[in-house]
C-alpha cells in the first residue's frame, strides 16, 4: 500500500493511493483516541506514582507515533527526518580549538561593545547634565 511517486514540475512527489485517503481519517482517529486515552489516565490516575504514568505515556506515545506513520502524511515525515538526518551527517563540525577561539572572540568583542556604550552613555550624561545645569 505505499504510494506513487509522480514528477510535478522538475520535483519527484510521493501521491498517495486512493485505499490511504480512505483508511487516512480512521487511523488518525485511532491517533487521536491514543493521545485522549493517554490525557484522561494521567489524570484519573493522578494519585498513582509519577514514574507508573511516565512509563504508561511513554508507551502510549510510541503507539501513538506507530500508528501515525503508518498513514501517508506520517511517513512523509519520516521521509523528512531520514533526510535531515542525513543532511546533519554531511556537517563538518568545527574542532574544540575553533569552538573555544570563536566563543573567546565573541566574548572580548561584547566587552568591548560594552564599555563603547558605557562611554557613550557617560559623555552624553555629563553633556546633558552641564547643559541643564
Amino acid at each position: 500500500m505505499r504510494s506513487s511517486v509522480e514528477i510535478f514540475q522538475g520535483l519527484i512527489v510521493s501521491v498517495p493511493r486512493e485505499e490511504e485517503y480512505r483508511l487516512g481519517w480512521l487511523k488518525w482517529s485511532f491517533v487521536c483516541l491514543i493521545v485522549a486515552a493517554g490525557v484522561y489516565g494521567n489524570w484519573y490516575f493522578a494519585e498513582e506514582s509519577l514514574l507508573y504514568r511516565v512509563l504508561a505515556l511513554v508507551a502510549l506515545a510510541m503507539l501513538a507515533l506507530a500508528v501515525a506513520s503508518q498513514t501517508f502524511s506520517g511517513r512523509m515525515v519520516l521521509d523528512l527526518l531520514k533526510e535531515a538526518r542525513a543532511e546533519i551527517r554531511k556537517v563538518i563540525w568545527p574542532t574544540p580549538q575553533e569552538v573555544t577561539q570563536t566563543t573567546a572572540l565573541v566574548l572580548v568583542l561584547v566587552f568591548l561593545v560594552a564599555v563603547i556604550l558605557w562611554l557613550l552613555d557617560w559623555s552624553l550624561g555629563s553633556l546633558v547634565e552641564g547643559l541643564i545645569g
